[in-house]
């Protein structure tokens, strides 16, 4: 019978592969910088320092490209408390550690080069945007407390469908500059899921059963992250309106590409649950 192992064994266990995965991250990442892409000449003072208040003309930007900016936005503030969730599981060892600050400062940058963006070409209304910002930054990133497998497991899914929108929204055309820094984000999104893919394999070769329950548990149970728009409207709904994101390329672009990664449909070490993990799953097979 499988032996179970516990958050902090799993932690030890892992650690090494987490800091090879963590070196090989820094190596490939882009050293790309938000000022370099925020239009500074297109910006000028608001009414406060003697300028002109946002007006809806002002934008430029069709509403899909809006719409997935502001989520970006909004998604990548609610760093600290991913932070949180992260500390609270990954805390005491170098290698997370280390990691839980890479990932989230990476999140922050994505935040900084969307904000800037947007409030320099006055693409939103700038009010209405710190207005939900700070409604969603007091609410905080609304999940239970989860357990290391899940973590890995769940990140490795939400970073593979941040990068599925991203990309959607690029190839609808429009403005550049605004494409230039989706592509920016849409590689760190594909470089961090690609992190997490890596600790869910050698996890697998630790505790089989343990990963395979995971994984099932994370796909079943995963919804994007809903924000709530300076519009009101569901976010979700929104994305699926605008082509970027829905719940069939959910599965065909993120589940299906996931699970072939990690072989999940053609392993032999699994055990009875692991097993049982795997049938729910049989339709993405």
């Amino acid at each position: 019978m499988p032996t179970f192992m516990t958050d902090g064994d799993l932690l030890l266990r892992l650690e090494p592969a987490v800091e090879e995965n963590l070196t090989r991250h820094i190596a490939e990442s882009d050293d790309w910088h938000p000022h370099d892409f925020a239009p500074w000449d297109e910006g000028r003072n608001f009414a406060f320092l003697g300028g002109e208040d946002w007006s809806p003309e002002q934008s430029h930007l069709s509403d899909v490209e809006i719409l997935s900016a502001t989520v970006g936005v909004l998604v990548a503030d609610n760093l600290p408390a991913y932070h949180r969730e992260l500390a609270r599981a990954l805390t005491g060892l170098g290698a997370w550690w280390k990691w839980t600050g890479r990932w989230t400062s990476e999140e922050n940058r994505q935040a900084i080069v969307l904000r800037d963006y947007l409030v320099l070409t006055r693409a939103v209304d700038p009010v209405a945007l710190e207005r939900v910002r700070m409604e969603e930054m007091t609410k905080g990133y609304d999940a239970p407390s989860l357990h290391v497998l899940d973590i890995i497991a769940h990140f490795a899914i939400d970073e593979t469908a941040a990068a599925l929108r991203n990309t959607n929204t690029i190839a609808l055309g429009g403005d550049e500059v605004l494409a230039k820094i989706l592509t920016k984000i849409a590689a760190d999104d594909t470089r961090q899921a690609s992190f997490y893919v890596n600790i869910v394999n050698e996890a697998f070769g630790v505790a089989p059963d343990q990963m395979a329950r995971a994984i099932a548990d994370r796909v079943l149970g995963y919804a994007i992250p809903v924000v709530d728009l300076p519009s009101k409207a569901n976010s979700t709904e929104a994305l699926k309106d605008a082509g970027i994101y829905d719940e069939d390329q959910q599965c065909d672009k993120v589940f299906k590409p996931l699970l072939e990664r990690w072989n999940f449909f053609g392993r032999d070490d699994l055990g009875d649950e692991g097993k049982k993990a795997r049938e729910e799953l049989a339709h993405l097979a």
